[in-house]
């Protein structure tokens, strides 16, 4: 057999696992089927999932971040506060090269806001102003409302737009394929001639419970407010359209950007016994926005990766390489944490073995999505299996973050959690989002997967290749 280098790695492994563990003679069926790279961890990866599972204390930790400090929007003291803290129970945790990494943050601040229905009938609407928007003037903006359900309907009615609010009535589709009205709702309603819009919130399904998010302007069209209402008051006032009633409202919204504020990314290892200048990051992202206590999106990712590390310490493990948790900072408007690590680290990054991102809700694990090479992917496919135990053995292709996006766009191979996130966007930055949507056993399932994939990576003899061909699996 012609030895490649990743062939070579399944030799080194093998003889790794030899001497580790033999396995006993009355193994289950589930061990007897390991290869030989899951074999020499089996018994750790069992150590690491029972001590994760023993108890509640990443839902516990998580809700002691989220009532402490409650949302965590950029620029915001809440966010300095909780990262401060953070840092602080790091340390108390144990572990190593506990930090910041400075980074400066857009900040957005929502001011008074509020939507009031003038004609046909006159009550308040619940609203929330997107992320990045501009305000009203003092007064608001009263004017009638054109429903559009989508760019090609408003395309078809432009000429009726001109002096009017659009309010976009788009059907959710999946969030990657509806957001895009969020994103760029505003340009597309002021190329028309609007003078502000609207736009039905970014969810599958709410109780009258707006949802918020960043939107942005380019130069071909001037910026209008922007804001956010609920499912069911975008569906009334479309039904009032059809019936040919004159829709009215008044819009105040007092948002404003204020100038970029300093804040960081917080930081902790386990330092690598053997290659410690070689990383295994794991991560989530602190801020979230003003509403809700961000506890899904996503202190729940941070605590998961951060218990998942403090376990390694309490366990006494400590993998060849290094494993960094890093809880980034502006996430939701603006990637400034990730891009500054990217910048911070550049010249690391070559050992950089991989970084992994939870920022999915911390719901029921079902395994990993993976972006690199074909053999890397069916190294991670392997150590995948061990977390069948507990169902999170699904490696699949496409998986990372908008936080670790700029170092896997330098090369870096990343993972993203996969969890079954079927109610995450029912919540998603609203006011909904809270600890109390999340089950302590399934998050301490996250913190299993975790803890299993990210030691057992930082612990291989050769690093994730970042080219070559597939080995086979058996």
């Amino acid at each position: 057999m012609r030895h490649t280098p990743v062939s070579r790695l399944f030799a080194l492994v093998s003889a790794a696992a030899a001497a580790a563990l033999a396995l006993p003679a009355a193994a289950t069926a589930q061990q007897a089927g390991d290869s030989a790279l899951v074999a020499g961890y089996r018994v750790t990866a069992d150590r690491l999932i029972a001590a994760a599972t023993a108890d509640s204390a990443a839902w516990l930790r998580l809700a002691e971040l989220t009532d402490r400090f409650g949302n965590r929007l950029s620029g915001s003291e809440s966010l300095e506060r909780a990262l401060d803290w953070v840092l602080g129970e790091m340390r108390a945790d144990g572990l190593e090269n506990v930090h910041g990494e400075r980074a400066m943050v857009p900040h957005w601040v929502r001011g008074s806001e509020s939507l009031e229905l003038v004609e046909p009938r006159l009550t308040h609407l619940p609203m929330l102003g997107l992320g990045s928007s501009i305000g009203t003037p003092s007064e608001g903006i009263t004017a009638p409302v054109l429903v559009v359900s989508d760019t090609t309907e408003l395309a078809a009615r432009a000429a009726e737009a001109r002096g009017k609010i659009v309010l976009f009535d788009a059907p959710y589709v999946n969030y990657g394929v509806t957001v895009e009205y969020r994103w760029s709702g505003a340009i597309w309603a002021a190329r028309a001639g609007a003078v502000a819009a609207l736009l039905r919130s970014v969810s599958p399904f709410e109780m009258r419970q707006p949802h918020t998010g960043v939107m942005h302007y380019d130069s071909t069209a001037r910026p209008i407010p922007f804001a956010a209402i609920a499912i069911e008051d975008a569906a009334m006032l479309h039904r009032m359209q059809q019936r040919g009633q004159r829709v009215v409202v008044t819009l105040k919204m007092g948002a404003q950007t204020l100038p970029d504020a300093p804040s960081q990314n917080v930081v902790g290892e386990v330092r690598g016994r053997e290659r410690p200048d070689e990383v295994v990051v794991i991560s989530g992202h602190m801020d979230s926005w003003d509403v809700g206590t961000g506890a899904m999106d996503d202190a729940g990712g941070v605590v998961v990766a951060w218990e998942a590390l403090r376990l390694m310490k309490r366990l006494g493990l400590r993998p060849r390489r290094t494993v960094r948790v890093v809880g980034w900072t502006n996430e939701e408007n603006g990637a400034r944490g990730g891009l500054a690590y990217r910048d911070a680290h550049a010249a690391q990054l070559p050992d950089h073995d991989v970084a992994i991102e939870s920022d999915g809700g911390v719901f029921r694990p079902t395994g990993f999505g993976f972006s690199g090479s074909d053999s890397a992917y069916a190294i991670v496919r392997q150590i995948g299996r061990l977390l069948g135990g507990i169902g999170a053995d699904t490696i699949t292709r496409g998986g990372g973050g908008t936080d670790i996006g700029p170092i896997m766009q330098r090369g870096v191979p990343g993972m993203g959690l996969n969890d079954d996130g079927r109610r995450y966007f029912w919540y998603h930055h609203s006011d909904a989002d809270t600890v109390d949507k999340l089950d302590s056993a399934e998050m301490a399932k996250c913190v299993a997967a975790m803890a299993v994939m990210a030691y057992v990576v930082a612990d291989l003899p050769d690093k994730l290749p970042r080219g070559g061909t597939p080995p086979s699996e058996e």
